[in-house]
């Protein structure tokens, strides 16, 4: 796996271009200075991976845009040792930035093919999340409560199972409304039944299946 002085100094220029569009937390820029983007997409693209854009993955999926990256985990506050559900591995490329930050990181994945591919690109990496392949939409109930809660697919609403796994103080970050178009939401459990919802930008991401996702 190589990671060569052009990659990591096409990844430094994409880091500086995200402080640039108002990404702050220095622990969070460290990480995607470090973590080769380029590791977790085809060959083909290479040349494409520290462009700030979504590149396509396996089974229609993407593997998001840096600056939706650096926004989503920027809202979450991830400090060391929290305990962080993400809710579609995709690539596997948002979870390495996750276990880069020190968090304890929990991951589930739908499709299977994802899921080994991630599962061997994380491992060669030396990153060591607990992984799954399943229904993220119903969370994993086994492991909660979870002081952080990450969703990278759209949601048609906030699953209820997400918000009752957060952890008393915990931050859920997910993209909810239609198929075409969310606004990324930040959820907050003041206590046990007592939820704040901030709903700020739009995003577009690939829809959210299972249980509580979209059905088409």
């Amino acid at each position: 796996m190589i990671d060569s002085f052009k990659h990591k100094g096409l990844r430094s220029r994409l880091v500086d271009s995200l402080v640039e569009k108002g990404i702050a937390d220095e622990k969070l820029l460290a990480a995607m200075r470090k973590v080769p983007r380029h590791l977790f997409i085809e060959n083909a693209l290479d040349d494409a991976a520290y462009e700030d854009r979504p590149l396509p993955i396996a089974e229609n999926q993407t593997i998001s845009q840096p600056y939706t990256v650096a926004y989503q985990t920027s809202l979450l506050q991830i400090k060391k040792g929290h305990k962080v559900l993400e809710i579609g591995t995709g690539s596997g490329y948002q979870c390495a930035i996750l276990c880069e930050m020190q968090a304890k990181v929990f991951t589930i994945e739908t499709h299977r093919n994802l899921y080994i591919q991630a599962q061997r690109v994380l491992a060669e990496l030396d990153y060591a999340p607990t992984m799954r392949c399943g229904d993220g939409s119903i969370g994993w109930e086994e492991h909660a409560a979870f002081d952080r809660i990450l969703v990278t697919a759209a949601c048609p609403s906030i699953p209820d199972p997400l918000k009752k796994q957060l952890a008393i103080g915990g931050k859920l970050v997910l993209p909810v409304g239609t198929a075409d178009m969310q606004e990324m939401c930040l959820v907050t459990r003041k206590s046990g039944q007592e939820w704040e919802i901030k709903r700020l930008d739009k995003f577009r991401f690939v829809p959210l299946t299972g249980k509580n996702g979209f059905k088409f």
